[in-house]
């Protein structure tokens, strides 16, 4: 695998042709999975680079290798770094933390003021999320922009996502917040401390979670567990 002649820069009009093969990437990376990403059309994808709103790595300026791309929400208040994919040939080859990285540097040059936020159920964009300065939130302190929820139709979860009234589902919340934040180097700390909890929250939500998610609270506190260990171990900010 070669990763020496990867370029990683903002996406332009001469990469639109690329559209179509990232798209279809993303939906059977997602099918793999067993969960669910918003669907997005090549056309879609396709303003995003014209707007300069995404970012492409490529093998020697020919074979598209990742992807991602920004998307701003409730007035500019928020934005989301989406549909990150890399490409089969190129996984565990580092590419996708240096395309998050760069999707990150770029969102705060567009949108210096606006809170960064992901949802994700995977450990590694967890991991990369936390070294970027991301830290793990409740759903209530996302967007409330009905367009981006209405995003998750297309999940295969989404019906857990509404029976539960946008307050928990299968994917973990992550923010970055420019005028409230922990330093990177401190959120790094605390997953590689934490990270076998991680992993064994990750496994709880496959394997566990619609089984918990149906408890009746108690006493009107949290009784969701995930919620409480993030919660002890990595002190995010929850309400």
């Amino acid at each position: 695998m070669e990763t020496n002649n990867i370029i990683i820069r903002v996406a332009n009009i001469g990469d639109l042709h690329y559209a179509k093969n990232i798209t279809d990437e993303m939906e059977s990376s997602a099918k793999a999975r067993g969960t669910g990403i918003a669907q997005r059309s090549p056309d879609y994808l396709e303003k995003k680079m014209l707007e300069g709103k995404a970012v492409i790595a490529l093998l020697e300026n020919t074979t598209w290798v990742g992807f991602c791309y920004i998307e701003a929400w409730g007035h500019g208040k928020f934005v989301a770094n989406s549909g990150l994919i890399v490409a089969p040939a190129f996984r565990k080859s580092g590419v996708a933390k240096q395309i998050k990285k760069r999707i990150f540097d770029l969102s705060r040059e567009k949108y210096p003021e606006s809170k960064i936020f992901g949802l994700t159920t995977g450990l590694a964009v967890m991991k990369i999320n936390s070294e970027l300065g991301y830290e793990p939130v409740t759903y209530s302190e996302l967007t409330d922009d009905e367009e981006f929820w209405a995003g998750c139709r297309s999940c295969v979860n989404y019906d857990i996502l509404m029976s539960k009234e946008r307050k928990n589902c299968m994917c973990t919340a992550m923010l970055y917040d420019p005028a409230d934040h922990r330093e990177p180097e401190e959120t790094k700390e605390d997953f590689k401390k934490n990270s076998k909890i991680y992993e064994r929250l990750m496994e709880i939500r496959q394997s566990r979670l619609l089984r918990w998610l149906n408890r009746k609270q108690d006493n009107g506190t949290d009784s969701n567990p995930i919620k409480m260990v993030l919660k002890y171990f990595l002190k995010p900010k929850f309400n």
